[in-house]
């Protein structure tokens, strides 16, 4: 059963750039990979920053680069956290991170597996997110951090409010006996 959030869109697998780095669980467990999430967002950042080169005669293209550098890091950074965070780790599932380079804008895909309890309360905090004032709700979700440490998705908020992103998500059974359940979170980031 495959299900789809918010703007969710199936990226050509051959796309004229494009990235994809690969975790797995087998050597060391996900969630002791938190501090390569930093080094592995950098790369991506690095990566696609040649794409965009900077001249020391154009101070336009110069901040541009600087603009997209830091938003791919924080983007690729944050999808890395909650993928790693948020993965069943009782399943020998990979996660990936990919990143295509289009025209108009920079697409990521990070795709993890999910337990099935996690499934429903998740997609009720994307409804959440597709149906209401992005900028309220980021401020509800601060205050509501202060009264507990549940699940912010603050990094969500900033994408859309300072990256102006596009999010989508889906959730797909890629096995039952047992249930295996992946999400594909899915940001455009527009250039």
């Amino acid at each position: 059963m495959t299900q789809i959030f918010g703007d969710f869109i199936e990226v050509p697998p051959l796309s004229n750039e494009f990235l994809v780095i690969g975790f797995s669980p087998s050597s060391i467990p996900l969630k002791q990979r938190w501090r390569n999430n930093g080094l592995s967002a950098n790369f991506l950042a690095d990566y696609v920053t040649t794409f965009f080169p900077k001249s020391e005669y154009d101070s336009t293209a110069f901040y541009r680069q600087t603009e997209i550098k830091s938003a791919v890091s924080f983007i690729a950074n944050e999808l890395l956290e909650n993928a790693m965070k948020f993965s069943d780790d009782t399943l020998n599932q990979p996660i990936s991170i990919q990143l295509y380079l289009k025209t108009d804008r920079l697409i990521f895909v990070v795709v993890n597996s999910i337990t099935h309890n996690a499934v429903q309360p998740f997609q009720v905090f994307i409804e959440k997110l597709i149906n209401s004032d992005t900028q309220e709700l980021y401020i509800q979700q601060i205050e509501q951090n202060l009264e507990s440490d549940t699940m912010s998705g603050l990094g969500y908020l900033t994408m859309i409010n300072d990256y102006l992103a596009r999010l989508g998500w889906k959730f797909e059974t890629i096995q039952t006996e047992p249930d295996i359940v992946t999400v594909a979170t899915m940001v455009q980031l527009f250039i």
